[in-house]
């Protein structure tokens, strides 16, 4: 035998727990369309100069602007890229922390390396913002200023060429292991500890060939200090105009640019991403904006977070491919 129990409540106090739980089911929606109501950060996973840093900070002016809200950056390097990540998943997921994230992320996945969280489904992802390709360069001295030239190089003197990265794993690493694959190219991998020493050593003839983000490379290019072989593009890079890709001289396919992209906690409000990514176009179409981040190295590309999940999917499975086709493994 069950029995039902009734309880009955004043009027008054339905009325105002009828109003406080209208409140509650419309809260998320008055949040989304009052958003930004308070100041934002951006987090950037790695140090202040670099290309994420650079178009954290132009894009967050920009957007403090539009907003009438600060935009902070907040540079939280280490472990690849993975503690800032995982600073923003445990983060509420309401827009007011997010993360500008680059092509490492997916490096990092591809390798096998352990992480605290999962960037598929600990993530949401909001907005590809651009891309700076990578360009591989030559010390003058090595006379080379084309894939064939190297390629020629490096048969007439077997055992003698090397050549520096940003770092072991890195995805300048996996372009120039690929490139050996595709050309037989026989030189020696020497994994810096960032892009700065590799440029310094390189620029200095300490050794004679980098694969560096071309941004690096075009200052010392220009000055004459550096030839650039290559950029792995799929059209040549704006910085670097007359240099071809390494498409075009015939390694196909060969498209691996590193790419930037904002991110936030997982379940952020569908209408919060709207907003944000609404207002990143306005941002990234003003001419102004675009001229910076090109001259910064990036060039602006605004790609939908579908577009960015596709990305992350695609690069994951052909870096795991290259790193067990090069035996590449995490330090």
């Amino acid at each position: 035998m069950t029995s039902t129990l009734k309880l009955k409540l004043p009027l008054g106090l339905c009325s105002i727990l009828g109003l406080a739980l209208a409140c509650l089911s419309t809260a998320p929606a008055a949040r989304a369309d009052t958003y930004p109501s308070k100041s934002v950060r951006i987090i950037v996973p790695y140090g202040t100069g670099g290309g994420a840093d650079t178009l954290a900070r132009q894009l967050g002016a920009s957007l403090q602007q539009l907003w009438g809200q600060g935009v902070a950056v907040d540079n939280r390097a280490g472990a690849s890229g993975n503690i800032g990540s995982e600073a923003v998943v445990r983060s509420p997921a309401d827009g007011y922390t997010l993360l500008l994230q680059n092509s490492t992320m997916v490096v990092n996945m591809g390798l096998g390396v352990k992480l605290n969280y999962d960037p598929e489904k600990d993530l949401t992802p909001i907005m590809l913002l651009g891309i700076t390709p990578i360009a591989l360069a030559a010390h003058p001295s090595l006379n080379v200023k084309s894939l064939k030239q190297l390629q020629d190089y490096a048969r007439a003197n077997p055992g003698k060429l090397s050549y520096g990265s940003c770092g072991v794993g890195t995805p300048m690493h996996f372009v120039m292991e690929l490139v050996k694959q595709k050309t037989r190219l026989d030189a020696v991998h020497a994994g810096y500890k960032g892009c700065a020493p590799a440029v310094t050593d390189v620029v200095g003839g300490q050794i004679p060939l980098a694969i560096l983000s071309a941004n690096l490379v075009a200052p010392y290019a220009k000055a004459g200090k550096l030839n650039v072989v290559g950029v792995a593009s799929q059209k040549r890079y704006a910085l670097l105009p007359d240099v071809a890709t390494l498409e075009e001289q015939g390694l196909k396919p060969l498209d691996f640019s590193t790419w930037f992209a904002l991110m936030g906690p997982a379940n952020m409000p569908a209408a919060v991403v709207a907003r944000i990514v609404a207002d990143l176009q306005k941002v990234l179409a003003d001419p102004a904006v675009q001229s910076r981040l090109s001259n910064a190295g990036v060039e602006p590309y605004a790609g939908s977070g579908a577009d960015l999940s596709r990305l992350i999917r695609s690069d994951k499975l052909r870096y795991e491919q290259l790193a067990k086709a090069a035996n590449i493994k995490p330090e």
